[in-house]
């Protein structure tokens, strides 16, 4: 699996597998890799993007740019091995999967440039050739077995292991690889022998210039007769053919023999080159037809999932006497990282959490499952005595702390409300300020609070107090309001916020929520947006 090795300005490595088809780099809490006190990044700066074997990079408008091996990054760039990457402080070097080709060993020699005893055909000379006649009975017999072999539906380590076994016995040979190209690597997929030395002259003529090669007697071959590893396999004959379908090479297949008894004929090798190409095409069906298959299966995971998520959100809110109370919510993608509950025992106090995970995707939905599953137990009875609230945080985030994996964390905002008497208990871990709309149209921030939860088991949180009066509203949300960003680039940020809010303010909570939603797609001029959106309104209406 390809994998990125981050350097931090602290001399530490951090070496990240490029498990996800898109991961996302940056400042905010909801890029896949966040570095949130890297001040040269942007909030979404660098996206890595996995591309049949390969990645992209692309840098996402960033403001102070991308470095790649020196030059500034424009185009989406595909990165080759050891492609050095510079954005913000950090330094990331690309590693892509180590070559893995089990007993296969590539040796230095000339064989591809020197004509003794070698033999070199192409699928489209070798097409031309048949047209005009020639082959045998035993080929014929080869490549009608190969078709009906190959035409059944197979997985395919099956298919690898009949393409080699169809091979080695339409030229026989005494043994041999099947070898694909993934992430620029050629990966064994299916063998009969061991120790082969495939010599990489022949390897590269093969997979960059799409020819076949036979060399009839290795003896006669000033490159090879004189390798170690040649006379300890006893090699005498050897073929290698590319696995090509229209002008991609997928591998090769090679095959050998320790003896002359059956020397490699030209009609091996045409028969060879042509079952290759019959396998290859097969490869890329069953390839396509798995990654299809995957994907139908991924989408429908994610529909239970987005199900699942969208359930553990409140349905409606609770009706209590002397407050309005709504949420909206909208995921990024299928699932997201935004929470919020709302808790009540029936008396005139609901408990208001409203909390955002780091990253998206999955990941981040299965921490939100998982933080509801603590939350609930902590704030089903209402925490209203002196330093409750506090005590709930406090153990709220060394639950956290000891389940939260490695460079993940949570921003959190709780509260309790008084519908009566307009008292507000409220506590906030790292979570964005809230803010208060009084009725006469001015605007407040609530702020202050302890770090985010996630990361240090011993943080400290505070419980504070304010008050709301008749028809003041408490606005919660999270930073995928005020970070959205319209076509320019510019954030929707606070001040426009709290312009909604007072506009609105003599309106439904459940209105005022959508005003804001409303106002921010307007802002985004109706692109899809790029983080989790999620508003929490509590007006105190007597």
């Amino acid at each position: 699996m390809p994998q990125l090795l981050i350097y931090t300005p602290d001399g530490k490595k951090r070496s990240v597998p490029l498990e996800a088809m898109r991961t996302t780099l940056g400042r905010s809490s909801n890029a896949d890799l966040c570095f949130a006190d890297d001040n040269g990044l942007s909030r979404l700066h660098l996206e890595f993007e996995r591309a049949d074997r390969d990645v992209i990079a692309r840098d996402l408008n960033s403001k102070n740019g991308t470095l790649v091996n020196g030059e500034r990054l424009g185009d989406p760039v595909r990165l080759k091995p050891n492609d050095k990457l510079s954005c913000g402080h950090l330094l990331i070097v690309f590693d892509p999967p180590k070559a893995s080709a089990g007993g296969v060993v590539f040796i230095d020699d000339d064989t591809a440039r020197t004509e003794g005893g070698k033999i070199v055909t192409s699928l489209n000379g070798l097409i031309d050739e048949s047209t005009h006649g020639g082959g045998s009975a035993a080929q014929v017999s080869a490549l009608i077995r190969a078709g009906n072999e190959l035409a059944s539906e197979r997985p395919l380590a099956d298919l690898f292991r009949i393409i080699l076994d169809l091979s080695i016995d339409a030229v026989s040979a005494g043994r041999g690889v099947v070898l694909t190209s993934e992430g620029g690597q050629l990966m064994e997929r299916a063998s009969r022998g061991e120790n082969f030395s495939i010599s990489r002259a022949v390897r590269d003529q093969v997979m960059e210039t799409k020819l076949s090669v036979l060399v009839r007697d290795t003896s006669l071959d000033d490159a090879l007769r004189s390798r170690r590893s040649i006379i300890a396999s006893r090699v005498r004959t050897l073929m290698a053919v590319p696995l090509q379908v229209r002008d991609q090479v997928l591998g090769l297949i090679y095959v050998d023999s320790p003896s002359l008894h059956r020397e490699f004929t030209k009609d091996d090798l045409s028969l060879l080159t042509v079952m290759a190409n019959v396998a290859a095409i097969r490869i890329e069906h069953v390839r396509l037809a798995e990654i299809e298959q995957a994907r139908k299966v991924m989408e429908h995971e994610l529909r239970q999932a987005e199900a699942i998520q969208r359930g553990a959100l409140p349905s409606a809110a609770p009706t209590i006497p002397g407050l309005d109370i709504a949420g909206y919510n909208t995921a990024s993608r299928s699932v997201g990282g935004d929470y919020y509950d709302f808790f009540t025992d029936g008396s005139d106090q609901a408990a208001l959490i409203l909390a955002d995970v780091s990253g998206k995707g999955m990941p981040a939905a299965l921490m939100v499952m998982a933080l509801q599953a603590r939350v609930q137990p902590l704030f089903e009875t209402l925490p209203v005595t002196p330093g409750a609230l506090k005590t709930a945080m406090d153990r709220l985030n060394r639950l956290t702390t000891a389940n939260c994996p490695l460079g993940r964390f949570i921003t959190l905002f709780a509260c309790v409300l008084d519908g009566q008497s307009g008292q507000l208990e409220w506590s906030c871990a790292g979570h964005n300020p809230p803010l208060i709309v009084r009725a006469k149209g001015t605007s407040e921030m609530l702020e202050g609070g302890g770090p985010i939860m996630g990361v240090f088991e011993d943080s400290d949180y505070e419980q504070q107090r304010a008050q709301l009066a008749s028809n003041d509203l408490l606005a919660i949300y999270s930073d995928g309001v005020t970070e959205a960003c319209s076509p320019t680039e510019e954030e929707f940020d606070m001040d426009r916020l709290a312009k909604v809010l007072i506009a609105h303010r003599t309106e439904t909570a459940e209105q005022i929520a959508q005003a804001v939603a409303h106002a921010v797609q307007e802002w985004t001029a109706g692109a899809p947006p790029a983080d989790d959106i999620t508003v929490v309104i509590a007006k105190k209406t007597s």
